[in-house]
């Protein structure tokens, strides 16, 4: 943790951070969880004169680990909203998933939770694994449903290298039926879906904040900070971190790169793309889709209704 707060101050001045200025702050990546919420505080004493009044504080939380106290313990230190790493009420599920925590464990630590006072309840669900059927992915669903949450994020399996699903891609096995089915049926319980894997009758901030493109601090081994052109990466490896929390690599965004970022997103989410980001070729494109029913227009802006349809549209606006 004290390399947390090296690091930290460091961004605060590199990013020039004033008073009443942060907006969100999103405890996540790895198991916060695990943390005694007492190791927090010189982090939140910190923060916390930087602080906007009304602003976002979300940890993520592993069922098996987000016990009564720690949660109480978060409570007090200001957090105000927990995201909970579910992935699936199905023993064998989470089983496949090499998940720690049991069903009754989520559904106990959902409804802790709000026992301690928490109103913004969030979950992740895992979806597009083998075995999944529409009546699994249902009883998922009902069951988060019949918990207090407010939000809810659906995220494909996607096997990635080095970690332990590597040597089992099989296990993924998307179907794009079952997929739409899945996005109306959460739509169905009232949550709209403001980005490509995020639904809610309230909507998080901080996942808001990447879309719309703003800048953000990313702190930790393997963090990921964006301001203006530039990106920052501090070292993913911990012992390297631990050594030198100020070992960051960047990376110059091109004003091309920032062009099409802010268009991937824009269709990615309820942001959308305003017709002055576009060019004029890309504009007559645009319309075009706009006559196809691929997208609606807005306050000039352009909306897209199928985020699963995004990365080909803007493929074809920015080719």
């Amino acid at each position: 943790m004290q390399m947390l707060l090296v690091q930290l101050e460091y961004e605060l001045k590199r990013f020039q951070v004033q008073k009443n200025s942060i907006e969100t702050i999103f405890i996540g990546g790895g198991t916060p969880s695990t943390v005694a919420p007492e190791l927090y505080v010189p982090i939140f004493e910190l923060l916390s004169p930087l602080l906007q009044a009304d602003a976002e504080i979300t940890s993520e939380a592993n069922p098996n680990s987000a016990t009564l106290e720690w949660l109480k313990g978060m409570k007090q230190l200001g957090v105000n909203r927990i995201s909970f790493g579910v992935q699936s009420f199905n023993k064998e599920k989470l089983k496949l998933l090499n998940r720690a925590h049991t069903p009754e464990m989520a559904q106990e630590a959902l409804l802790n939770a709000a026992k301690v006072g928490f109103t913004n309840l969030s979950l992740d669900i895992i979806y597009a694994t083998l075995g999944d059927t529409k009546e699994l992915l249902e009883y998922d669903l009902a069951t988060a449903f019949s918990l207090p949450i407010n939000h809810i994020s659906a995220y494909a399996l996607t096997i990635e290298e080095g970690t332990v699903f590597a040597s089992r891609p099989q296990i993924s096995s998307e179907q794009l039926e079952l997929t739409q089915w899945l996005f109306e049926r959460i739509k169905k319980e009232g949550f709209e879906q403001y980005e490509i894997s995020n639904f809610g009758s309230y909507r998080s901030q901080h996942n808001l904040g990447y879309w719309q493109y703003k800048d953000y601090i990313g702190l930790g081994a393997g963090a990921v900070g964006k301001q203006g052109q530039t990106r920052f990466y501090p070292t993913p490896n911990i012992e390297e971190y631990i050594a030198n929390p100020l070992k960051i690599d960047t990376e110059a965004l091109t004003l091309q790169d920032q062009h099409i970022e802010k268009i991937l997103l824009g269709l990615r989410s309820s942001v959308g793309v305003q017709n002055t980001l576009l060019s004029d070729e890309e504009k007559i494109k645009a319309s075009i889709l706009v006559q196809e029913n691929k997208l609606y227009v807005k306050n000039d802006t352009f909306y897209n209704s199928d985020y699963l349809l995004a990365d080909e549209i803007a493929l074809y606006l920015t080719s």
